[in-house]
């Protein structure tokens, strides 16, 4: 009897070992999609420059910023602020990824 169960167990552990989820996961490293500029914009600047970025109050509008700024202008508009627009709305990778997408908006 101590033969079959021991037979069965391990003949379980190799069953499952080698039928396993098959993913691997690697806790040591950080992987993150690329932001999405377009969707990180439409979420954090369309409360003062529009549902359609066309401008509204005191905010200009932004649909085809990329007519009159580089990306590299864009960006420094989001990380320093301009006018009333106060710094760091968006920050880091986002705001590199919205400053990208709307260099393209002409």
């Amino acid at each position: 009897m101590k033969k079959v169960m021991l037979t069965l167990v391990f003949g379980s552990a190799i069953f499952l070992a080698a039928c396993g989820g098959g993913k691997t996961t690697d806790e040591g490293t950080k992987t993150s999609a690329t932001p999405d500029g377009e969707a990180i914009a439409m979420k954090s600047c369309i409360t003062c420059h529009g549902g359609e970025l066309q401008g509204q109050n005191n905010a200009p509008a932004i649909k085809d910023v990329g007519a009159r700024l580089s990306e590299t202008e864009i960006l420094d508009v989001i990380e320093n602020g301009k006018g009333s627009m106060p710094p760091g709305i968006v920050k880091g990778e986002d705001a590199k990824a919205v400053a990208k997408w709307l260099a393209t908006q002409k």
